[in-house]
């Protein structure tokens, strides 16, 4: 029940008792009202956000946002997630109320995290992840907007900063490594089909058909908690038959005949993600190399695809891209070459010129 009360001032004042999100009795006065309608107003109003979801903290949300997101999610996502709202997120604004946090908010939490010298694609994981829980909100329980956004974006994606080995490069590399017939192999398929570190280390030795000359892509294997756990890709669009060369299938050949005592269900490549990424350090060294991670033999592979004319919906398919788009996004500056090539073919045969 509220209470009404004329000031002095002749302005109004309201005072009332409600139950805020958590079901615990408040009391509440608010003066400086200029009718009795504006005072009931507001109190409708405040009760109506203190009793929704928003007026939590930001710990308690993101509570029950991983509860929410958790079923959706592979275990490794859900493991990242965590990983970094709890270093980069969770120490400034775990005991604020959701609502509460403003663009200006964000903008302070941004400028103490790029002290730190994370790289441009780290931050802007970092950021994506507070944006993620904001736009939950607001999704969900009808928070009024995301200061994330209003704010503008953290660091950038590290699509300039790829690492690209041109074919040259990567036999150079696997000369190197040939010392660990695993490894070569490995990276091998890797810089030849474009396929994520993850797919990799889940293929099965059936999952090459020499016969049809092609790579099964249905799994993944993520390590969490300290276990190697095999699941399905991060998209449906990674599910997905990729056509192989005859030289790669003579190469996966001579290699699966190496592998003595295995079947058809054992794992194609027994060998870790910290191991590969050692290696690959290593043998850049050995050859010469500009030291390039793991996940560029993937770039590396789209820049050669790209650089050979190949249609940019055959690449997005062979990536397991989810769209075209996302494809175009990622290798944008690796298009822009193109299209100037493209020009230049166009003036040559309206010139009647020839190669």
């Amino acid at each position: 029940m509220a209470s009404i009360k004329k000031e002095k001032n002749n302005t109004y004042s309201i005072q009332f008792r409600y139950k805020n999100y958590a079901g615990v009795n408040c009391r509440k006065h608010k003066y400086n009202f200029k009718t009795k309608k504006e005072a009931t107003a507001w109190m409708n109003e405040f009760i109506r956000k203190e009793q929704s979801d928003v007026c939590m903290t930001f710990q308690s949300f993101y509570q029950e946002y991983l509860e929410n997101q958790s079923a959706d999610l592979r275990a490794s996502t859900l493991a990242t997630k965590e990983h970094i709202v709890a270093l980069h997120i969770m120490p400034y604004f775990k005991d604020r109320e959701l609502a509460s946090i403003t663009a200006e908010d964000i903008i302070k939490w941004q400028n103490k995290i790029k002290k730190k010298g994370f790289s441009d694609s780290y931050l802007n994981t970092i950021h994506g992840q507070l944006s993620a829980i904001f736009n939950h909100a607001c999704r969900i329980y009808n928070l009024s907007f995301n200061p994330c956004k209003v704010a503008g974006g953290m660091g950038n994606k590290d699509s300039g900063n790829m690492g690209i080995w041109m074919q040259e490069e990567m036999e150079r590399f696997l000369n190197a490594v040939s010392d660990k017939p695993v490894v070569k192999y490995a990276f091998f398929l890797l810089y030849w089909t474009g396929i994520r570190l993850g797919e990799l280390l889940a293929l099965n030795i059936a999952d090459i058909d020499f016969e049809k000359k092609t790579l099964s892509v249905t799994k993944s294997l993520n390590r969490t908690d300290g276990k190697d756990v095999i699941s399905l890709p991060k998209t449906k669009s990674s599910i997905r038959i990729i056509y192989l060369p005859q030289f790669v299938v003579d190469e996966m050949k001579d290699y699966c005949g190496m592998l003595y005592g295995r079947g058809a269900k054992d794992r194609l490549f027994v060998v870790t993600k910290s191991h590969l990424e050692k290696e690959i350090k290593r043998g850049a060294e050995l050859a010469g190399l500009t030291p390039i991670r793991v996940h560029d033999l993937r770039h590396s592979h789209a820049s050669l695809l790209i650089s050979q004319g190949v249609n940019v919906a055959v690449i997005s398919r062979r990536l397991g891209h989810k769209s075209i788009k996302t494809t175009l996004n990622i290798y944008a500056h690796m298009f822009d070459k193109d299209a100037k090539e493209a020009a230049d073919m166009l003036d040559k045969l309206y010139n009647g010129e020839e190669d």
